[in-house]
């Protein structure tokens, strides 16, 4: 789940790793192909071993410095969090970006507030 996702970026980014594998889901999948639309991350993709599947992800440098800094999460699986369109505010000034399941899929806070479309509020990331 994304709540595992996000500590595995950390410390491969902090290791200055080049890419690592993690295990695969759907949502896992969608955080991870939103963080590379936003720079964060090169790239994220599904590979496939026989039966089994994982994501291989590529932690983004610019000029040596890792552009992953840090996250927070809110919501998790013993206490969910949801918030309106309306309530989404900016992250670290404008710097980081907030992520949201709605009902059109898995978002930034800035693309759901457009949309007009809130949903679960599961974390933010600098």
């Amino acid at each position: 789940m994304y709540y595992d996702l996000l500590p595995k970026i950390k410390n491969a980014v902090r290791a200055r790793k080049e890419f690592f594998q993690t295990s695969y889901s759907n949502l896992d999948l969608a955080v991870a192909k939103l963080l590379v639309e936003e720079g964060f991350l090169k790239s994220a993709s599904k590979k496939e071993v026989g039966k089994k599947q994982y994501l291989e992800i590529k932690p983004a440098f610019k000029s040596g410095d890792a552009v992953f800094t840090d996250y927070k999460l809110f919501s998790k699986p013993s206490r969910r969090m949801y918030r309106g369109y309306d309530e989404l505010k900016p992250v670290r000034q404008g710097y980081g970006i907030s992520i949201v399941t709605t009902p059109k899929g898995v978002l930034t806070g800035k693309q759901a507030k457009k949309e007009k479309v809130g949903g679960e509020y599961l974390c933010e990331v600098w």
